[in-house]
């Protein structure tokens, strides 16, 4: 089973950024606990701050991947493109986030990913991606 793990913007900065939020471990050191955890699993992890460059990497393994853990992070409130990438591929997309979205501000309640996601997961840290993972076993 082959899954990518694709965060998006902002992400880059977990243990640094609003740790009483996101926490204070970086997603590279969790990764590493994934891979543990999940080591059945071909797991590949890429992010990006640059929407296109996520549109580009869902196009890229959207056919050929058992499943994509998406957490579009700010772009999951904006972005109708990531969106329409999640609908027009054939790898199960599970969303994901960190924090609970809908305790936060109202801009983040809507979604542009969920109505084409597989699922979506939200409210338990890290654990999120773990919860993310199990769906696809």
């Amino acid at each position: 089973m082959k899954i990518l793990i694709l965060n998006g913007p902002n992400l880059n900065l977990l243990g640094k950024r609003e740790p009483e939020v996101y926490g204070d471990q970086t997603f590279e050191d969790y990764f590493k606990v994934l891979q543990s955890k999940f080591s059945d699993v071909q797991l590949e992890y890429y992010q990006s701050n640059i929407e296109g460059e996520i549109i580009g990497k869902i196009q890229e393994v959207g056919f050929s991947y058992d499943g994509i853990v998406l957490n579009a992070a700010s772009y999951t409130h904006t972005s109708v493109g990531i969106g329409d990438a999640v609908k027009a591929i054939e790898t199960p997309v599970v969303e994901v986030h960190i924090s609970n979205t809908h305790k936060r501000e109202d801009f983040r309640h809507v979604s542009y990913i969920s109505s084409s996601a597989k699922g979506v997961i939200l409210g338990f840290g890290l654990q999120s991606y773990d919860l993310a993972l199990e769906s696809f076993m």
